[in-house]
């Protein structure tokens, strides 16, 4: 009787997880079907339109602008897919990076892609604050992160990057935003693939629940680690990428 009750529950558990699965897997469906054909719609609509009818130069123009944006966003799709498969964990050698400057481009990437102001997004860099890893990935983890904050920070978008030293051979930088938050019970559940949490103005807000899977990939490809923290609904996000580095050799963390 044990035995049995033990199967069924272990039964139950598996057919609650394979559920669970699921609904995500269709969610990433919903969300990467929505992402492709979104622009691909608009682009063929503005490009009928091009061909069909003789237009101002302005109007020609704004038309062209349009579109370039769609074919980037198309593209920011196909790479977030591709980097899902890439950043897999797996060790390798690693080379020091000098994160100053990646971290400054992603944040100018986000305000110029956002029509954020300067200030919208500030960043706390010590000079020479260097990690051992891989460029591009590491890019492309700062750059999933500041745009999620972006995304999730409110009408009012204020996101924080700090970095910090907390040991002699680890930097920890700290992604923070004012907006939605988390609930506990989605800590740890946002780190998981095609993951997107149930709050709606979560479910309004565009992507395909791989941009935490891809930081958590690429933490671990390098020997560290992420992990979010919030008060709650309403009370914004941080979320703390830990890597193996250092600032200018120092070998005690800040105070």
């Amino acid at each position: 009787f044990s035995l049995i009750i033990t199967v069924l529950i272990l039964q139950a558990v598996w057919l609650v997880r394979e559920i669970r699965l699921n609904q995500r897997q269709q969610n990433f469906m919903d969300a990467v079907t929505h992402e492709l054909h979104t622009p691909l719609a608009s682009l063929r609509l503005y490009l009928d339109t091009l061909r069909g009818h003789s237009l101002p130069e302005s109007r020609r123009n704004e038309f062209l602008e349009i579109m370039a944006d769609d074919l980037d966003r198309l593209q920011r799709t196909i790479d977030q897919i591709l980097s899902a498969a890439r950043t897999e964990p797996k060790r390798g050698s690693r080379e020091p990076v000098e994160i100053a400057r990646l971290l400054a481009d992603c944040a100018d990437d986000a305000r110029e892609r956002f029509g954020l102001a300067e200030k919208a997004i500030t960043l706390e860099v010590p000079a020479g604050a260097r990690v051992k890893g891989d460029a591009e990935q590491l890019r492309v983890a700062f750059r999933n992160l500041i745009d999620n904050a972006v995304r999730y920070a409110g009408d009012d978008v204020r996101v924080d990057v700090r970095v910090r030293p907390v040991s002699a051979r680890k930097l920890e930088i700290e992604v923070a935003d004012l907006g939605v938050g988390i609930p506990a019970s989605g800590l740890d559940r946002v780190f998981q693939r095609f993951s997107r949490l149930q709050q709606e103005t979560v479910r309004a807000a565009r992507g395909l629940g791989l941009g935490l899977y891809i930081v958590r990939n690429v933490a671990r490809a390098h020997g560290g680690n992420v992990r979010a923290e919030s008060e709650g609904e309403g009370k914004g996000s941080r979320f703390i990428l830990t890597l193996p580095g250092n600032v200018d050799g120092r070998t005690r963390p800040r105070r």
